[in-house]
């Protein structure tokens, strides 16, 4: 039936290109933003789960953050440290040189001065290797830091703690506090006994700062791996195939150029039915 208020024709042709133009929309935001999967009316159940993994890679760096923190802390206290292993090793070689004999007594007092000068360095370099307001080396304090980012959920340790030690010579029960009041001038091989002692006892100290911060770095490493992990599990599930979407594109755009000349065919097929009425 010929009609001039019903053009079905032109119905289904119009039905086809929107149909086309919403594909093409979706194709083309895909291309623009790299996913196939950029919110939940894409794909709610897909989204969602990208979404919890994303705020788990998010847990994951804050995690990183803070054990980065405390590695510089570490990195803080054992730069201390490796500047008094430096004066200790001074220290021993001025109390040997007290004992070499031939030397007068204002040369021994030379000697005792700069020994006296570097002891007391040794509480000021300690008790300045403060970072973000922690010192591991003059306090007592443990420093704990979270190492997963499953709380107490899993297994395997959820927190890891570095050991404060008070090394001052001023603090009662120092590896270094036998250093107090040596004289090399009237006790030489004694102070050579107690800067060994020190020495010994010091470096066990940084030793187990060094194994913390290894522990650490470990810990930052296997996280760091598990995050990149994590995002590249979140890029299987959004990410758009872009070889894929441009192909699809093209066919897009040609369906889109063919629904329209459809469309304009279906429109003019009304104008037959002037032809009804011409003489």
């Amino acid at each position: 039936m010929a009609s001039v208020n019903t053009n079905f024709g032109a119905l289904v042709a119009l039905q086809n290109l929107n149909s086309t133009q919403r594909e093409l929309d979706r194709t083309q935001n895909r291309i623009s933003t790299g996913l196939e999967v950029s919110g939940a009316a894409d794909n709610g159940a897909i989204f969602a789960i990208a979404q919890e993994q994303r705020a788990r890679v998010g847990s994951l760096s804050a995690v990183r953050d803070g054990i980065d923190r405390v590695v510089a802390t570490v990195d803080t206290a054992l730069a201390a440290g490796e500047a008094v292993s430096d004066i200790l090793i001074r220290l021993r070689e001025i109390a040997l040189g007290a004992q070499t004999g031939a030397l007068s007594a204002s040369q021994l007092t030379t000697l005792q001065t700069d020994f006296a000068a570097l002891i007391a360095q040794i509480d000021g370099i300690l008790g300045s290797a403060n970072f973000n307001g922690t010192n591991l080396v003059a306090n007592n304090t443990d420093l704990t830091v979270l190492a997963t980012d499953e709380g107490g959920a899993v297994p395997a340790p959820s927190s890891i703690t570095v050991n404060g030690t008070d090394l001052r010579i001023a603090t009662g029960g120092s590896p270094l506090a036998g250093l107090a009041g040596l004289n090399i001038a009237t006790g030489a091989p004694a102070a050579v006994d107690a800067i060994d002692t020190a020495i010994t006892a010091f470096n066990t100290a940084l030793a187990a700062f060094g194994g913390q911060r290894q522990a650490l770095i470990t810990q930052n490493t296997f996280l760091s791996a598990l995050s990149d992990n994590v995002e590249r599990g979140i890029g299987s599930l959004v990410d758009a195939d872009l070889a894929r979407e441009s192909a699809r594109l093209q066919s897009l755009q040609v369906r889109q150029q063919l629904g329209a000349q459809t469309l304009s065919i279906a429109n003019s097929s009304t104008q037959i039915v002037l032809s009804f009425f011409q003489n």
